[in-house]
């Protein structure tokens, strides 16, 4: 597979991520998504930024998450978040440490 190709692919596989997250199961929370397997569509739109970067283009995390989530996220909270338990809370803050703390 030539590396162009194998980009094309890797990008539809990120979009179709984005799309299971966004449309088809809207009703996995972040902290869920964050406590059991160490990542959440904020951490999409993170990592999104991050590629950005990499080629010279900046893009603030308002804007980055925005473009993940196809709206303001405050609007995304509003409409599909809802809030955890102190349990889930405290297992946030571990898997968040263990997980995103340790990239920057």
């Amino acid at each position: 597979m030539d590396d162009q190709t194998r980009i094309e692919i890797e990008a539809a596989a990120f979009r179709r991520l984005r799309k299971h997250l966004m449309e088809d199961r809207k009703d996995v929370q972040n902290i869920d998504l964050m406590n059991l397997a160490g990542f959440c569509r904020n951490c999409l739109s993170r990592w999104y930024q991050e590629a950005a970067a990499e080629r010279g283009i900046e893009i603030g995390k308002d804007e980055a998450r925005e473009i993940y989530y196809g709206m303001p996220y405050d609007d995304w909270k509003a409409q599909h978040q809802t809030e955890a338990d102190d349990a889930k809370k405290a297992a946030f803050d571990t898997a968040f440490r263990e997980n995103v703390s340790k990239d920057g």
